[in-house]
């Protein structure tokens, strides 16, 4: 690999410009706003303003989403989950599975599971 484009790969990686682009890009697919420049920028703009505690961060799952994949996670319908599916389900919305304070034998409520992945979701912004 030439030296420049091992910089360019070290300076995305870096400033973790792909990760970004790939959360926007995610808004953008689940928003499919009418003008999806100015979403972008406010986008943008919402993640300079959680950063400064001056507003919130961007959200791509929602209570209904959220509640909706407790649903798919507890497919027995016991009204909790454990540590496993929930670590299943922070991995398939793309965030960190790092730092788990959960041991194997707790059950996880619907409740606990929205709490836990908004903070989840907090901290994945909170990097850029």
């Amino acid at each position: 690999m030439a030296a420049g484009e091992q910089q360019g790969r070290d300076y995305l990686q870096r400033h973790r410009l792909p990760e970004l682009l790939h959360r926007l890009s995610a808004l953008l697919l689940y928003h499919r706003p009418e003008r999806p420049r100015e979403f972008l920028i406010q986008a943008l703009e919402r993640v300079k303003a959680g950063k400064r505690a001056e507003g919130e961060y961007p959200y791509l799952m929602d209570e209904a989403n959220l509640a909706a994949m407790f649903e798919l996670l507890d497919v027995v319908g016991q009204g909790h989950i454990t540590p496993a599916q929930y670590r299943e389900g922070l991995k398939t919305l793309g965030l960190s599975t790092e730092d788990l304070q959960f041991g194997d034998d707790v059950n996880i409520t619907l409740d606990v599971f929205k709490e836990e992945v908004k903070k989840k979701m907090l901290e994945s912004w909170a990097v850029y």
